[in-house]
């Protein structure tokens, strides 16, 4: 390896002052440059194998022209800069190949839809967010409630319009057994429907119990359940 190493450089250094010598009158600048074009081009001969096809490399703004075996087949050579105003024949090649070296963006999936709400869903978060307001007979939000009116008031913000009392609702609203609850469904209390609350889910219920008492959460229990209705 190290022989092949030596012969390289030797061979670049007789290139080099060979080219130096022939093109002194042309001024020392211009010279280096074809210098050193010659030497790149001799390096690619020497690593290349022989039997690949020459190509022709190109001093610019020079009458120089001259084959260099192998050089289409350096590693990399089209990725050089200016390249092909250098050895022509690489120029028709050099934009397809980068464009191939260039990934196709990865396509991003679009973010799952944000799941929808039912009714009751809905209705049990506007009952939440009325949680710590006071009990005051007759009202329906949205500062303060009573009983059928935080009910009533909380299903309107789902989108849905209930009777205002509880007795009412009681009636119109579909049945449903207690074993078969679901978040939002009301809750209806004592023998004569006089009390309602919102069913959340987890055995408990969200309502306006009375004066004194602001909306809270308390067990589903709590009272004798009259019956459960769903809108």
């Amino acid at each position: 390896m190290f022989c092949l190493e030596a012969a390289k450089v030797g061979a670049l250094e007789d290139l080099e002052f060979k080219f130096v010598a022939k093109h002194r009158r042309q001024g020392n600048l211009n010279t280096r440059r074809i210098a050193t074009t010659a030497a790149v081009a001799a390096t690619a001969a020497v690593t290349v194998p022989a039997a690949a096809n020459a190509a022709e490399v190109v001093v610019p703004n020079t009458d120089i022209r001259f084959e260099v075996a192998g050089l289409e087949n350096v590693p990399n050579i089209k990725q050089v800069p200016n390249v092909d105003k250098y050895v022509p024949s690489l120029k028709s090649n050099q934009g397809s190949d980068y464009a191939a070296s260039v990934e196709a963006p990865v396509a991003q999936e679009a973010p799952a839809p944000a799941p929808v709400k039912s009714v009751g869903e809905k209705v049990l978060e506007a009952a939440r967010s009325a949680v710590g307001s006071p009990y005051v007979y007759g009202a329906n939000g949205p500062s303060a409630f009573d009983c059928s009116g935080l009910t009533s008031w909380a299903y309107r913000q789902a989108g849905v319009e209930i009777p205002r009392t509880s007795q009412a609702q009681a009636s119109a609203g579909t049945q449903v057994s207690l074993d078969a609850l679901q978040p939002g469904d009301i809750i209806v209390y004592y023998s004569g429907a006089s009390h309602v609350g919102i069913y959340t889910g987890h055995g408990t219920i969200i309502d306006a119990l009375n004066t004194g008492t602001p909306v809270g959460e308390r067990s589903l229990n709590y009272m004798p359940i009259h019956s459960a209705v769903r809108f």
